[in-house]
């Protein structure tokens, strides 16, 4: 298997990146919590959150790494997992689908390369996602929504937020070693 593991200086246990599971040590056997999160580049962060502070210190600078765009939009949910190429779904835009039984959205900007992932159920209703201009929209009310909040703007269900969902992103080897019973969207 080809990924990145951590060593935790506090219990001497060993990480794996993409299981988010103590491989080693006294904590072997342990799994993480995953919480949603987003990589995308500083310059898109900054212009979705305007008001972000940061803090900057004296030392090494951090190299600048040139985006690569193979890799995969790992999503895992209960005992499902399903990859989504990041080159598909960034053609795409939006993608309507589900892991397991829980319907979800994967919506990625190419500009910017920010990459969202939400269940697409609001209360009782699964929603489909289409773009119609530069405006996203349900089909299900002609709700207007802003997919880096997962908020409804406008429209019948406005002020209503989508629920987000973890992500890992992987390199396709990586993650097939290490989910071998994912699904693999193919538009």
């Amino acid at each position: 298997m080809n990924a990145m593991t951590w060593w935790d200086h506090k219990t001497g246990s060993v990480w794996s990146q993409v299981w988010g599971q103590a491989l080693d040590g006294p904590l072997r056997g342990t799994k993480l919590e995953l919480l949603p999160s987003q990589l995308l580049p500083w310059a898109t962060w900054v212009e979705e959150h305007p008001n972000t502070q940061a803090l900057q210190v004296d030392g090494p600078r951090l190299r600048r790494e040139r985006f690569r765009s193979n890799y995969v939009i790992g999503v895992i949910l209960e005992e499902a997992a399903t990859a989504f190429r990041y080159e598909v779904a960034a053609q795409a835009g939006i993608i309507n689908d589900a892991v397991g039984p829980y319907p979800v959205v994967v919506h990625v900007d190419p500009v910017g390369r920010s990459v969202h992932v939400y269940l697409r159920q609001v209360e009782d209703r699964v929603l489909t996602f289409v773009q119609n201009g530069e405006v996203i929209e349900d089909q299900e009310t002609g709700s207007t929504w802003s997919m880096d909040r997962g908020l409804a703007l406008e429209g019948p269900l406005q002020g209503q937020a989508l629920r987000p969902v973890p992500y890992t992103p992987a390199f396709p080897d990586s993650w097939r070693d290490f989910y071998p019973h994912s699904r693999w969207y193919e538009e």
